[in-house]
């Protein structure tokens, strides 16, 4: 066996085992959000303080992201992975233990701090694999993120609706999801930095390529955020519809996300990321345009899929070009995750917020206008498509060793 042909499948076994991590990752999070009520009901807060405590899953993880690169650093990719995801699928068991809030608040940080560690991480080695196959997979690997929240979702829907206690069936779902995510781990490629490389800084500013391309992704994020959060309550409050047919349209906005991602990278390798973001920034506005303007439940459901169609890949598509944006990739990629998690936390209190004063059409106007950032501003991912050293079965094209 050649040594191109055994590095192409070293490659390819990576790509399978960051994609399940991305799915375990998912699977948290998807577990975590079904158990909620439960949550809420044990730690006995009310709905303001639950909204207090919810804010501090993003506040952790804005400050544990920059912590991902040293890490890496010193521990090497693979076991740096392997350590935070094991962190973060045992922290899943730590919010349904709190018996008040400031347990719950606690337990949420150390959450949230664990989940961002992780994201950049497995973003991190995403990219890196994505440079080697010479080809897009981050969509793909955002869709298996998908993917995995609605299985766990599903896993915590059923629990809920036999009345299990959360705690059991947050401790068992941890168990099953350490032992999956460390297992994938030994697959993905272990990276290692040069012997005379610097560790990065614990917290640093991120670069001002990171800036931009976190200025897209913000706007998806803002997007996404208040299409999950209040669409089902745009339906219901504006356009009077059933409460199940309101849950239809959430759900549907987040089923168009996930397929969108697993076929996205397809159409990245296609026309690129700036001609991909800047065709799902028009489709995001047309989306937002039929909310804003459609006075009928079915136009506004058109239009909330629409807006998920848009957005599903802008934020894969950022992470792939803050790895490609400069020396030092993870600061990079916490950079841009920071200001998306930033984003997450930012958006469902603002469209609450505006609703609140000029009413719910106003606020998906607001979102419509960012959305056209994204057609606007798409350049500032050009690092996306700079050529990437694909493997080749030819011998004469053997990339020099990253490991």
């Amino acid at each position: 066996m050649s040594a191109v042909v055994y590095e192409l499948r070293q490659v390819r076994r990576a790509r399978y085992a960051v994609a399940a991590v991305f799915a375990v990752h998912g699977a948290v999070t998807g577990s975590f959000a079904t158990r909620v009520p439960w949550i809420q009901d044990h730690a006995g807060v009310g709905a303001g303080q639950l909204g207090l405590a919810l804010a501090f899953p993003a506040l952790g993880a804005s400050l544990a992201m920059p912590l991902a690169g040293g890490i890496s650093h010193r521990f090497g990719a693979r076991n740096a992975l392997r350590g935070l995801i094991a962190l973060w699928t045992l922290a899943l068991v730590l919010p349904s233990l709190a018996p008040n809030l400031l347990t719950l608040c606690l337990a949420l940080f150390v959450y949230g701090g664990t989940a961002g560690m992780a994201d950049v991480a497995m973003n991190a080695l995403g990219v890196e694999v994505e440079n080697r196959l010479g080809r897009s997979i981050m969509s793909g690997l955002h869709g298996m993120w998908s993917t995995g929240a609605l299985i766990g979702s599903a896993a915590g829907t059923l629990a809920a609706h036999l009345g299990a206690d959360a705690r059991l069936h947050h401790l068992l779902a941890a168990v099953v999801l350490t032992a999956v995510g460390v297992g994938a781990c030994g697959w993905v490629l272990d990276l290692q930095p040069a012997e005379d490389e610097e560790a990065p800084p614990r917290f640093a500013l991120p670069p001002r390529s990171a800036l931009l391309i976190g200025a897209i992704g913000f706007c998806a994020v803002f997007a996404e955020g208040a299409s999950l959060d209040w669409s089902a309550v745009y339906l219901r409050d504006r356009l009077g519809t059933s409460a199940g047919l309101a849950a239809a349209c959430t759900t549907g906005f987040t089923l168009t996300m996930a397929v969108a991602r697993i076929a996205g990278d397809r159409v990245v390798d296609r026309f690129g990321s700036v001609r991909t973001v800047r065709a799902s920034g028009v489709l995001a506005v047309l989306g937002g345009l039929l909310i804003v303007a459609g006075g009928r439940p079915a136009v506004a459901m058109t239009g909330f899929a629409l807006m998920g169609l848009g957005i599903a890949v802008v934020v894969p598509l950022c992470f792939a070009a803050a790895g490609r944006s400069g020396p030092n990739p993870s600061q990079a990629i916490a950079g841009v995750a920071t200001i998306t998690y930033t984003s997450g936390l930012v958006a469902p209190s603002a469209i609450g917020g505006l609703a609140q004063v000029a009413g719910l059409v106003v606020s998906f106007g607001l979102v419509t206008v960012l959305a056209c950032g994204l057609a606007a501003f798409a350049g500032v991912l050009r690092a996306g498509d700079r050529d990437r050293p694909k493997i080749s079965p030819q011998p004469a094209a053997v990339p020099g060793p990253r490991s």
